[in-house]
């Protein structure tokens, strides 16, 4: 589909994903060598950002699981739907009565009854579940794994055999191979270490919190509204509380979200007051807003980055604009 890595930088682009040369060279090695991509990094780089834009830029459906503490098999690949099939049972209750009938002992009406089984556990009872979906799809598709680290280990190891064969054992109905290998991209932000046999069977792709000419493209593009000086300061002020030992550091959503924010309030400069009214936006714990007021109001060092001025103020030296 796409013949040089330009071409990826240039599609997803237009999907309003801004993309470094090595982003576009892993998914376009992704995409050749039909490998899973592992990406890492810290919550709300654009991982899941990703996959989605991905799967627009080539036009393939996009199925997602999220994971979470107690995610297992049955969740995430397939599950039989027992109501259904004891509505069935009771739809056909006369032709099973006919059946077991001509029994002539308990254990020949069970082995009638266990003749009747392909007819319960067959696809039309069959619940699918994402991997599941995945796999059967008629046409290739983007599967999403988003925070495989807040799985548990054992559902990691469970995954191996997909991502390795890309089919999957259903006991009652055998192996189900894949009709389309599909394009698989698992997320984590490094709560746990994963495997190194999960690992192994991935592409890997660490997405940092992009730099200040970057992150500023992003706003850009994504918040054309927002007055261009007015850009240029707040991408500054997040990249310096970034600087700070936060519990939890500005995503790259929450700068778009809080471009948003000064848009709607018709903001015409990241003046003190707005900056501290608007903090929540950019910070959700108590102790890192208290943190970064009191950096604001120069109790501080005066040479710690929120006692200096954003770049595009157009001032000297330290100290905030009234």
């Amino acid at each position: 589909m796409f013949k040089d890595i330009s071409q990826v930088t240039q599609a997803l682009g237009e999907q309003q994903y801004i993309s470094t040369d090595e982003i576009s060279t892993v998914m376009f090695l992704a995409e050749k060598l039909e490998k899973p991509l592992l990406t890492e990094g810290p919550a709300g780089v654009g991982k899941t950002e990703l996959a989605k834009a991905w799967a627009r830029v080539t036009g393939k459906r996009l199925i997602r699981l999220q994971c979470y503490e107690g995610l297992d098999e049955s969740k995430a690949l397939y599950e039989w739907e027992y109501a259904k099939q004891m509505l069935y049972t009771q739809l056909l209750r006369d032709k099973l009565s006919e059946i077991l009938a001509a029994a002539g002992s308990l254990s020949e009406a069970a082995d009638k009854l266990a003749s009747q089984e392909d007819v319960f556990f067959s696809d039309r009872f069959l619940l699918a579940r994402p991997l599941l979906q995945a796999i059967t799809s008629d046409e290739p598709v983007v599967l999403l794994i988003d925070e495989i680290d807040r799985a548990d280990a054992e559902f990691e190891a469970f995954l191996l055999e997909i991502l390795s064969d890309f089919q999957v054992s259903v006991p009652e109905l055998g192996t189900i191979v894949a009709k389309h290998r599909p394009v698989v991209v698992l997320t984590s932000n490094n709560t746990r270490e994963l495997s190194e046999a999960l690992k192994r069977r991935c592409l890997y792709l660490f997405i940092d919190y992009p730099d200040h000419d970057a992150e500023l493209n992003i706003v850009r593009m994504r918040v054309p509204q927002l007055k261009a000086k007015l850009a240029e300061q707040a991408v500054s002020v997040v990249q310096n509380l970034r600087q700070l030992d936060l519990k939890k550091n500005p995503s790259v959503s929450e700068t778009i979200d809080w471009a948003k924010a000064l848009v709607m309030l018709n903001a015409d400069s990241l003046d003190k007051p707005t900056l501290e009214t608007t903090l929540t936006v950019l910070l959700k714990h108590e102790s890192d807003v208290q943190k970064a007021r009191r950096a604001l109001t120069g109790g501080g060092d005066k040479d710690h980055p929120l006692n200096r001025p954003p770049r595009g103020f157009g001032r000297k030296g330290g100290g905030w604009p009234n």
